[in-house]
């Protein structure tokens, strides 16, 4: 029989159940004999064991605890009736909760937890509250506040967990250190520069009002978002629907690409934040539709990215990046049910830009063998198109000309696929070499005292060539 026993936090804490199971037991074992509360023990007279030399043979806390529950497990082999002393509570102790996992029929006597110790000398009362081990805090994306994280037994770990924290909530942050029986209110960033650690020491941290915040979380941006929607909120914002807004995140979204191509780490934060707000907002708005929650928005997409990732999350397999592409490609069909290339190719959403619709509709319809034969045949296609092109504009014509207007550039943006390259992105480049070019080239005219309005063709495109010619020695791009 292996009996657990909470000590609590001071001599006084020991239950009378663990009084007695320790005064009845054959072997008693003590998880440490360095703290206040082996005084309990003590008084009773009662021959112990201390489990501290495993301490300094554990290369970290998982292997710390898991060798002291292999005492107790290995002992209790060879010993009918062994207890098992921990300081604070069973429950937020490792050790003790694998011994009791693998341990059928262990019996448990607690005490006074550490983390309600360190609440109850901070005064913090509140009904739900939140713990977690000094030694496991790197295991929690974003606790829960009111917080106590206790095993701050040296300013070391005090350090760890101020690095943590101060990412979470700001090295500003106010919280309590908790120490011999006292609390005191300091900022975050001074959590490793107290005088004084050891097995009791804690750290709380209370509700934080959402103005005091010096860093927030995705709850904080929901929450902020429902109290610009609420009824005494921003009028603007109360005004918004999903159609009005619609535009906005098309916007965002380009004004993160341009952050990203601008390889600018604050722009790309604050770019980002937008977009988050963005997706945040029609979430907000479904909600009050009672139509969908923020809840459900991010559960299909953690779903989807499971469902996607069968070669990380499930038994498909990919060696590289093509292959993990074909995965994502072929759960993606199945997830949204497509059963047909029509069902591929027509799923292509209607607002992507031109070329960029243009590349993935041939790029799905090439996988159903729907393509040309090689890049030739493509480029054979764009003369064929631009002389039909040709042909409308001396009918004269507008609908037939714009028609066969798209047929040509669709079948550019063939040529550009079949070559391997991002006609969005080509476009866009060649587009900003032409503004530049145009720049340069009237800056050239102005500085010759003319004006381009002014200029015969053939002397516009002579300084158009200079401008060419300078841009290229500057830069040292070819023409």
């Amino acid at each position: 029989m292996i009996t657990v026993v909470g000590l609590g936090c001071s001599p006084s804490d020991l239950s009378e159940g663990g009084k007695k199971a320790i005064l009845s037991a054959q072997k008693v074992f003590l998880r440490t004999g360095e703290t206040n509360v082996c005084a309990s023990v003590k008084e009773l007279g009662v021959p112990f064991e201390t489990l501290d030399y495993i301490y300094s043979a554990s290369r970290n806390f998982d292997t710390l605890n898991r060798k002291l529950a292999e005492v107790i497990l290995q002992a209790a082999k060879s010993t009918e009736n062994i207890v098992y002393c921990v300081d604070g509570s069973v429950t937020e102790d490792v050790s003790a909760q694998i011994i009791i996992k693998k341990y059928k029929g262990a019996q448990v006597f607690d005490s006074v937890a550490k983390s309600a110790y360190a609440f109850s000398v901070a005064k913090i009362f509140s009904r739900t509250k939140y713990a977690i081990s000094a030694y496991e805090s790197e295991k929690y994306t974003r606790p829960a506040l009111p917080l106590a994280v206790y095993d701050l037994d040296c300013d070391l770990v005090a350090g760890d967990v101020k690095l943590r924290l101060s990412e979470l909530f700001g090295d500003e942050a106010q919280v309590y250190f908790v120490s011999g029986g006292k609390a005191k209110k300091i900022s975050l960033f001074e959590l490793d520069r107290q005088k004084n650690y050891d097995a009791f020491t804690a750290l709380v941290i209370g509700e934080i009002p959402l103005l005091e915040k010096q860093r927030f979380d995705f709850e904080d941006l929901t929450e902020i978002l429902r109290l610009l929607r609420a009824p005494d909120g921003c009028p603007w914002d109360r005004a918004q629907t999903h159609e009005s807004i619609r535009s906005n995140m098309v916007e965002e979204a380009y004004e993160l690409v341009d952050a990203i191509d601008s390889k600018d780490d604050e722009k790309i934060i604050e770019e980002t934040g937008d977009v988050l707000m963005q997706g945040v907002f029609h979430s907000v708005l479904g909600e009050e539709r009672c139509a969908f929650t923020v809840s459900d928005v991010l559960s299909g997409v953690c779903r989807k990215l499971i469902f996607r990732h069968s070669h990380i999350f499930g038994k498909d397999k990919a060696t590289d990046a093509d292959s993990a592409l074909s995965v994502w490609e072929r759960n993606k069909k199945a997830e949204k049910g497509q059963k047909t290339g029509g069902d591929s190719v027509a799923d292509v959403p209607k607002v992507f830009p031109a070329a960029m619709r243009a590349q993935k509709v041939g790029k799905r319809a090439a996988k159903y063998g729907y393509d040309f034969k090689d890049i030739n045949e493509a480029a054979n296609k764009v003369s064929e198109e631009l002389s039909e092109l040709l042909l409308a504009v001396k009918e004269g014509k507008k609908e037939h000309v714009s028609e066969e207007a798209g047929d040509l550039l669709f079948s550019a943006v063939n040529v550009g696929r079949l070559a391997g390259v991002d006609c969005e992105e080509s476009l866009k480049e060649s587009t900003q070499k032409f503004v530049t070019r145009f720049c340069k080239t009237e800056e050239l005219i102005l500085a010759d005292g003319k004006k381009m309005e002014d200029l015969s063709y053939d002397e516009l495109w002579a300084y158009y060539e200079k401008a060419k010619r300078a841009l290229s020695a500057k830069s040292g791009e070819k023409n």
